[in-house]
Order: structure tokens, then C-alpha cells, then sequence
């Protein structure tokens, strides 16, 4: 069963209830009778088991391209060159 705070918005009495899920939350203050409210905190998270760190998984590929990306090899690709296009005029001279 989960724990809840609640804080008194009168008084400010903090106070933690085991609640299940399906009971309502808590309204009235039991010491003075004012306005409850939940006071929301961090979770701590706690992932156990294989798989959730890098080094769980072992790696299938050996490139370092992302995923999605077009695999090239550099090896097979055909290097850029640029050709200059000249006209009649500029190779009479």
C-alpha cells in the first residue's frame, strides 16, 4: 500500500497515511480541522535486472553511425572531384 503526505494548510501539521489506490484522499486536518493538501516529493527509482545499462546489451554492430543514418562504407566510396566546365572562349586564349 503507498504512503501519502499530506500538509495542514492551517497549521501546517505534516502527516504520511498508508492509502490504498482506491481511497479518496484526505481533506480535514485531524488537529485542527483546516484544509489538507498532498505534498508531492521525488521518487527514487531503482532499475534492477539486465538490460538497462550500456554494457548489458552486447553491441551487434561495430559502426559508430547512428541509428536510422545511411551506412557508408569509406573504403568502396568513390571520392568527390570537382570538374570545371570551361567554355569555347576561356580555352582559345
Amino acid at each position: 500500500m503507498p504512503t501519502y503526505q499530506y500538509q495542514c494548510t492551517e497549521c501546517g501539521e505534516a502527516l504520511e497515511v498508508q492509502q490504498s489506490f482506491t481511497e479518496d484522499a484526505l481533506t480535514v486536518c485531524p488537529n485542527c480541522n483546516g484544509q489538507l493538501r498532498k505534498v508531492f516529493s521525488a521518487v527514487g527509482v531503482v532499475f534492477k535486472g539486465s538490460g538497462f545499462y550500456r554494457n548489458d546489451t552486447p553491441s551487434t554492430t561495430t559502426s559508430s553511425t547512428p541509428a536510422g543514418a545511411p551506412a557508408t562504407d569509406t573504403k568502396t566510396a568513390p571520392a568527390k572531384t570537382e570538374t570545371k566546365k570551361t567554355s569555347g572562349a576561356d580555352s582559345a586564349a
